[in-house]
Parts: structure tokens; C-alpha cells; sequence
């Protein structure tokens, strides 16, 4: 008889009780955070409901949802929502592509590395709104602007843990490539990327952060839509409704882009 080349895999008594009781914990902690959030809406739609705050300052979960339905129905929601979503996922993309590339030539060549370094430095401690007038004389008022401006803000962060995991890869392990006639190239493919996915899967999680900060702001030094700009029109017409309505919004789509990326290191730790 030709036995099955699947293996059968055997969970011992106390295995199996672990991975339940591990189960029962991750359940409990989703349980607590969805309960947390509907205890803070609660305690918030009650102080505004029984004006123990001025609902206009503080607004409410009703209004907002009431904001976000109005929006909703005339179909300016879905546009705005579809201008910040692009300009952030084209920033995001063209962001990690280019500080990924860059980490990888500053890895090859010591000497750019030494002479480049003080500069990426100095370039991610400068405050990039400060250069929001050159930016809008570059490239005008349009999206293309937004976009750079979300690329400027997370490519150096991109750079530089790009760079920092791969300096970090095992110099033992590169001596014996090297040692058995590897060439840069093969450590570089074979060791030194491998080993950084780790550290590329973190920077992927900072950087989308950072480019929703970049986009925003973007927009808020020059747009005419997107969830910024709803968020900037709220505050000069005081409808703080429609501020914090964009503001959850952007949280929903943030943990939405968060959780993609988490998705892609449970299927690239897999590999």
C-alpha cells in the first residue's frame, strides 16, 4: 500500500489546552478593545447629549455620523475620500521604492554612505512644512504637490531603517560567503535582504503613518479636496461636525493600511 506523503502532524493534550488558552486570550483582548472604544463613544455621546459640554465644541458620535451620512448621501464623501486615499498610497509607494533603493546603493558603497549620511540626518530633522511655499512654487497647487509632500515626509524614515537593518546583518555570516568566493551581489540577494524583511516590515508600518501625515498636510497647506481640506473648511466655517467626521474617517482608513501591512508579514513570515 502507497502511503499518503502528507504528514500527521500529533498535538499533544497540553499543546492543544495552550493553543486554546491562547485563543481564549486573543478573543478576550479584541472583546476588551471593542468594548473600550463603545465605553469612550458612550461616555462621550452622554456629557454632549446632557450638555455638560457645549455639544458645539465637542461635537458628538450621533453628529458626527449624522455629518458622515449627509456627506455620504450627496456623494461628496467618496471624493474626497478617493483624492486623500491616492495622493497617500502614491506618496506611500513612491516613498518606500525610492528609500528602499537608496538604502541598497548607500549598503554598496561605503564611501556614499560616509558622505551621504550627515545629509539624510540633517533632512529628516527638518520640519518639511517649513517647505510648503516651495513646494507649491514647484508644483502647483494640484495633487502632484500633496504627493510630494507625502514622499518628502517618509522616504528618509524609509531610508534610514532600510538602511540601518541591512548594516545589521550577521558580519560572521558575510565572512563565510565571502570566504567561499560569493560575490557582493549573491550576499546581497542571498544573506543581507533575507535578513532584513524583518526590518522592512516595520518600516512599512512607520511609513504608513508617515504618509498619512504627509498627505494631510499637504493638503492643508494647499488642496481644494480631500479629507484635510474638509477637515481645514470645518474649522474656518466652525462646523466641527464635519472636522471630526474626517478625522474618523482617517483613522479608519490609517488602521485599514495598518492592517494590510500586518497581513503582508504574517504571509511573507510564512515564507
Amino acid at each position: 500500500m502507497k502511503k499518503s506523503s502528507d504528514t500527521v502532524r500529533i498535538c499533544s493534550p497540553e499543546h492543544a489546552l495552550y493553543l486554546k488558552k491562547l485563543r481564549r486570550n486573543n478573543l478576550l483582548v479584541q472583546l476588551s478593545r471593542a468594548g473600550l472604544l463603545i465605553v469612550i463613544l458612550g461616555i462621550w455621546e452622554l456629557i454632549a447629549a446632557l450638555q455638560l459640554v457645549d455639544p458645539f465644541i465637542i461635537s458628538s458620535p450621533s453628529r458626527i455620523w449624522n455629518m458622515i451620512v449627509s456627506l455620504a448621501s450627496d456623494g461628496s464623501l467618496f471624493y474626497h475620500i478617493g483624492t486623500t486615499l491616492w495622493e497617500t498610497l502614491a506618496g506611500f509607494a513612491i516613498a518606500v521604492v525610492l528609500g528602499t533603493s537608496i538604502a541598497l546603493l548607500l549598503w554598496w558603497s561605503e564611501g556614499a554612505r560616509r558622505v551621504l549620511e550627515p545629509y539624510i540626518v540633517v533632512l529628516n530633522s527638518l520640519p518639511k512644512i517649513a517647505l510648503g511655499p516651495v513646494i507649491i512654487i514647484w508644483f502647483g497647487t494640484g495633487s502632484s504637490a500633496i504627493v510630494f509632500m507625502t514622499v518628502l515626509v517618509g522616504i528618509i524614515v524609509a531610508v534610514m531603517n532600510m538602511l540601518g537593518g541591512f548594516l545589521a546583518t550577521d558580519k560572521n555570516k558575510i565572512l563565510l560567503l565571502e570566504s567561499m568566493g560569493a560575490t557582493k551581489f549573491q550576499i546581497l540577494v542571498k544573506l543581507v535582504i533575507p535578513s532584513a524583511i524583518p526590518q522592512f516590515i516595520g518600516m512599512l508600518k512607520i511609513c504608513v503613518g508617515m504618509a498619512w501625515i504627509g498627505s494631510i498636510m499637504g493638503e492643508y497647506i494647499v488642496s481644494k479636496a480631500g479629507l484635510g481640506y474638509l477637515i481645514v473648511y470645518g474649522g474656518q466655517v466652525f462646523r466641527l461636525d464635519l472636522v471630526m467626521a474626517a478625522t474618523a474617517i482617517l483613522c479608519v482608513l490609517a488602521a485599514g493600511m495598518y492592517a494590510l501591512v500586518a497581513l503582508a508579514e504574517k504571509w511573507l513570515v510564512k515564507k
